[in-house]
């Protein structure tokens, strides 16, 4: 062992001194419910970036037909999500009056300007030049990137037609860059799928649970939005709580929706 792994520690390791810097309240005193925004939302910022992280570990596990591996990362993503919405309960515990007393600290900046948000949307399927249009130069082009490669549904659909499903070449090598649109030959198949192939059921199955998370957090972003700030405009100048409802109940993977009453 060198004197470098020696010196290694917790702390070093973590590196705790820098991470307890980056919390910088601008309010007068400062007010004290600003330390608990900012937590929350830095810590957002980290669950996002494994979110990044996971979601393309699992669609190079998908395309490459681990159905075992691929259920393990597809478990972890849920379960972040569910850390994700839980995070909500407690930035809840600050009331209107709490918010309002630094919130004209926070000039324009936004939830709404969280570039590694619109990665992981775009890492999802979203193929929308508005998601990233607001967003400065180098975050924009991050956004970018993913909408030129697979959405995590395009790996799915390569990974359904390696175990043996007729997906076809028109799909499979669709133009990625362009949304996907739901697919009534696609539907066929999952519901063949459902119905012989238990492993393959199984990865669907853990994409509706991402699914429904995704939803549910979104939900509970509307009511906390609007529990806080009622219909103000939000602080990057989004319509706030009437912009995140307009978000609400679209599936990421509508096709897996569709065919629910056909199992």
């Amino acid at each position: 062992m060198n004197s470098d792994d020696a010196a290694l520690n917790y702390s070093s390791y973590l590196a705790i001194d820098e991470l307890l810097q980056l919390q910088r309240p601008l309010s007068d005193g400062p007010e004290h419910d600003e330390m608990l925004f900012i937590v929350i939302h830095q810590t957002y910022e980290l669950w996002f970036k494994q979110l990044i992280h996971e979601i393309k570990q699992v669609q190079g596990s998908l395309e490459s037909g681990d159905t075992f591996y691929s259920l393990a990362i597809l478990g972890r993503i849920r379960t972040i999500i569910k850390i994700c919405v839980a995070q909500i309960d407690i930035l809840e515990t600050m009331t209107p009056l709490q918010f309002n007393a630094f919130r004209s600290r926070l000039s324009s900046a936004s939830g709404f300007q969280s570039a590694q948000f619109r990665e992981v949307e775009a890492l999802l399927g979203r193929r929308d030049k508005r998601m990233s249009s607001h967003l400065i130069a180098k975050d924009k082009a991050r956004v970018d990137a993913h909408t030129q490669k697979n959405s995590l549904w395009d790996s799915v659909l390569h990974y359904i037609a390696k175990r043996g499903f007729n997906v076809g070449p028109a799909i499979l090598n669709r133009d990625v860059s362009q949304a996907y649109e739901p697919n009534a030959s696609i539907q066929d198949i999952l519901v063949q799928l459902h119905q012989s192939d238990a492993e393959g059921a199984l990865i669907c199955e853990k994409l509706v649970d991402i699914d429904e998370g995704l939803q549910e957090w979104r939900y509970r972003h509307v009511k906390m939005v609007e529990r806080t700030i009622g219909h103000k405009t939000g602080t990057g100048g989004s319509s706030g709580a009437d912009y995140l409802a307009s978000t609400l109940f679209k599936p990421v993977f509508p096709d897996l929706w569709e065919i629910r009453n056909r199992l």
